[in-house]
């Protein structure tokens, strides 16, 4: 085993990014067994998360996250992931055998305003920031947790992510070209755009709920 047991303890910075998405549109990319769970008529959350985890990390990677929908299964709820990108092996391999994610490969371009994430030179997405972070509070550095639904060997896993960061609001833009594997998802304008400094994430270890 070339990747570090759960839990993962990961430290960096990140963007995330909360959309509305049509439930007709995020339908193919959810399994059948799960419900898609609407937050207003005809719509469900989305996200887009992007992260650079860096010394102090159990693994120091970048990552692109795509949750198309929230879901249900049975009495758990839980973000779905359709799409996941890193750019280190061994994390591929620990997010695919430990909590069942479909962890790809992909090339990430840092800039001072702008992220590039491509993979074997075709673009994924392009994502921009438009303003100067304005910080929620200089001192409030809140712990937060999420949970997320997968599947691995014929099980429904549900496993949480814990995290702490400096939250600062920001205007941002996501160009995703028509290639690109969730192009169809049709994310449009979002509805929160933050950016999340001194970020301490705990991936958890998955539970077993079917």
């Amino acid at each position: 085993m070339s990747y570090p047991p759960s839990p993962w303890n990961l430290q960096g910075i990140a963007f995330f990014s909360l959309h509305a998405i049509e439930i007709e549109k995020a339908r193919p990319f959810i399994p059948p067994g799960l419900e898609i769970v609407s937050f207003f008529p005809n719509y469900t959350l989305g996200g887009i998360y992007i992260a650079s985890y860096r010394p102090g990390s159990v693994l120091e990677y970048n990552e692109l996250i795509i949750a198309p929908a929230f879901v249900r299964y049975r009495e758990r709820i839980g973000g779905w992931i359709s799409h996941i990108y890193v750019d280190n092996e061994d994390s591929v391999r620990g997010g695919r055998e430990i909590w069942g994610l479909p962890k790809e490969m992909a090339e990430f371009r840092w800039s001072e305003r702008e992220i590039n994430i491509s993979q074997q030179e075709h673009p994924l997405c392009n994502f921009s920031v438009r303003s100067l972070p304005v910080p929620l509070e200089t001192w409030w550095r809140p712990s937060l947790e999420g949970t997320c639904l997968s599947h691995l060997n014929n099980n429904w896993l549900s496993f949480n992510a814990r995290f702490k960061a400096k939250i600062s609001l920001v205007a941002s833009e996501i160009e995703i070209p028509v290639n690109s594997p969730f192009h169809d998802l049709k994310i449009g304008r979002s509805l929160i755009n933050a950016r999340l400094d001194d970020l301490a994430l705990t991936a958890l270890s998955p539970r077993i709920i079917s």
